[in-house]
């Protein structure tokens, strides 16, 4: 949905909120739609998309190597919160993003057993064929790799986390990565690098120009600039 449309499809409870002082419009949209209006709920689900997307990508690049389909992951997420959304009963952005992130945790956590379950089936046709492999290793650290933590680079639970996430969507494909493995997952470039086929050199001009296009949507979006990274 494009800017003018979410303005044009505005709920009428969220227009007439948002004139009140100190209140963002993500928070006046979620009081909203908490108290029914189904056009709140709408543009609150709208609004969010971006953020689960990037949380999805973290997740995607940290603990599936990139070999996993985030917008799997997003569209379920999306599904499980809309069909559950009677059962939110915080009352602020913090938790409502909070909120969203769990269901998204617990569905990643989910493909990442389905994961490590066919990994495993895997191990055992070769072992039936008689391959001598390393992959019982691998088996332990991806079941370890489960229980550890999400991808935590994005702290910030409020209007402005939507709007960095929003400003990421919007880079295109080499350059939303750059910035996903540096800024959100905290990448050292020599990796960064490696994960991208690229020396280097060369990844940490991908990564200048990156963040130059990001603080462009950035002030486009109105938000201020969330991270710049050391250039180690």
């Amino acid at each position: 949905m494009t800017e003018s449309e979410t303005e044009k499809n505005k709920s009428p409870a969220v227009e007439d909120s948002s004139r009140l002082s100190g209140s963002s419009e993500l928070s006046v949209c979620l009081h909203a739609a908490v108290a029914g209006d189904s056009a709140a709920r709408e543009e609150l689900f709208a609004r969010c998309r971006s953020y689960v997307q990037l949380i999805a990508r973290a997740w995607s690049l940290a603990r599936f190597q990139a070999r996993f389909d985030s917008s799997d992951l997003v569209q379920q997420t999306l599904l499980d919160a809309y069909r559950d959304f009677g059962k939110f009963k915080g009352r602020t952005e913090i938790e409502w993003l909070a909120w969203l992130r769990q269901i998204l945790d617990h569905n990643a956590q989910d493909a990442l057993r389905r994961h490590a379950a066919a990994g495993k089936r895997a191990i055992g046709r070769e072992r039936s064929l008689g391959h001598e492999t390393d992959n019982d290793g691998h088996a332990r650290q991806t079941e370890v790799a489960a229980a550890d933590p999400t991808p935590s680079a994005i702290m910030i639970l409020n209007e402005q986390s939507l709007l960095l996430a929003e400003a990421i969507d919007r880079l295109e494909g080499d350059h939303r990565e750059v910035v996903m493995l540096r800024n959100i997952l905290r990448l050292p470039f020599d990796e960064v690098a490696q994960r991208m086929g690229r020396s280097r050199p060369a990844a940490q001009m991908l990564w200048m120009r990156a963040i130059q296009r990001l603080r462009e949507h950035m002030n486009e979006l109105g938000a201020r600039s969330l991270f710049e990274g050391p250039s180690r």
